[in-house]
């Protein structure tokens, strides 16, 4: 039987990635391959790790007029972000970015045809809305069908408060798009309810993930046996959509009961410094540690560390940082409005907006060892389902589906 190949256009890819936009899509090609699936993969910058047959393309010097590109974009770039970023480029070769994010991302769609010219796929796959177009032309190019995958709409990360001109860009993609993957179903719900995408389009496969597993609970205690400081982990971008001021207002509330409580902060982003000057109003001065960003071997160590971590995300289509928590056996409190709450039954569950109810979830945690073991122990079962191998199965089935109806 041949062997199916999908054409890939990605944004970031590990080395190189921000969040978990590159951590899923190469935990995908990974999922893919092992199940025999040919992904040749496309990229703005050629630094992605190679790892089996996986062939990388990107923008070469002769398609960029003559010029070597490492592009500066991001994945959760807004038209400030990457204003700002631009003015760090040397002056001759700003142009050659593109003086505003439409500028830039364009660059990127002209190459795709030439990029892929000589490639021969079975389908086109593409991630998120800075690839829709390049992915889209790919495909025409080839006349082969194309999956649109979301990760993250512009609703998720403004708080429904879009910037039109991306909206629209997703909603082109999504339109042009021959079937399109949602992490979740809370996706799926509002590419129906916000962007008028027939459901019957949409095929939701959770992200999945390889985690390292935490063998014991050590929670707490310290290696002399001494109850230890508890301590309440947060972890992603400080960005809006990750709600790091509902953090720190559920951790206030916590402080008022117990002024044991550590609490850590580790990510990085543009809030970073109106969180730390908000947690010294809140008097947690000396209570917070903001560690800014982590190395994955330093979120381990964190996740094994702290005795519950708390994802309120305002709006997050998966989630992947809380099923690395729980894989290191660490009891967690996960937004609602979030698609990881779909796989994680033994945790609590919160609306973002109910820090109350969710510094109640905390101080239970934290009193209750038999209730903190129970959640630790049972949660953690998910990641030993949720394996990129098993959810890249589901799309190499869509892919036959697509080819075949």
């Amino acid at each position: 039987m041949k062997r199916l190949h999908t054409l890939m256009f990605g944004w970031e890819y590990p080395p190189i990635h921000l969040g978990g936009l590159g951590v899923a899509c190469q935990g995908l090609v990974r999922g893919l391959m092992s199940n025999g699936v040919k992904v040749t993969l496309v990229l703005p910058n050629p630094d992605a790790e190679r790892e089996g047959d996986l062939d990388v393309l990107y923008p070469t010097e002769e398609m960029l007029n003559h010029v070597h590109i490492e592009s500066i974009l991001s994945p959760y770039d807004t038209f400030d972000s990457y204003g700002m970023r631009i003015h760090t480029i040397p002056a001759g070769r700003q142009h050659i970015y593109g003086a505003d994010l439409g500028e830039a991302v364009a660059q990127y769609t002209a190459a795709s045809v030439e990029m892929t010219k000589d490639v021969h796929p079975d389908v086109v796959h593409c991630h998120d809305w800075m690839t829709y177009e390049a992915a889209a032309r790919a495909a025409k190019y080839h006349a082969k069908p194309l999956v649109a995958h979301i990760h993250a709409t512009e609703l998720d990360r403004t708080h429904f408060h879009p910037n039109e001109w991306i909206y629209n860009r997703e909603l082109k993609g999504f339109t042009m798009a021959d079937k399109i993957i949602a992490v979740s179903n809370y996706t799926k719900n509002i590419l129906v309810k916000h962007y008028g995408i027939s459901p019957h389009k949409i095929h939701v496969v959770h992200n999945g993930g390889t985690f390292p597993v935490a063998e014991t609970s050590h929670k707490m205690h310290s290696q002399y046996g001494y109850k230890k400081q508890p301590m309440v982990l947060f972890l992603g971008r400080m960005a809006l959509q990750k709600g790091p001021y509902q953090f720190l207002d559920m951790a206030a509330k916590v402080h008022a009961s117990r002024s044991d409580v550590q609490f850590v902060m580790a990510g990085d982003g543009d809030m970073l410094g109106g969180l730390i000057d908000e947690s010294v109003r809140l008097g947690l001065k000396d209570s917070i540690i903001f560690a800014g960003k982590v190395t994955n071997g330093e979120a381990q160590k964190l996740f094994s560390q702290a005795d519950c971590f708390v994802m309120p995300s305002l709006s997050e289509p998966f989630g992947l940082v809380a099923l690395e928590a729980v894989a290191q056996g660490t009891p967690v409190i996960i937004s609602k409005q979030s698609g990881v709450s779909e796989v994680i039954s033994h945790g609590f569950a919160v609306d973002f907006w109910d820090t109350a109810k969710m510094a109640d979830c905390v101080l239970t945690i934290l009193r209750d060892d038999a209730l903190a073991q129970q959640l630790s122990s049972e949660a953690s079962r998910v990641v030993t389902q949720l394996t990129w191998e098993h959810q890249a199965m589901a799309v190499r089935s869509l892919y036959h589906n697509i080819l075949h109806t």
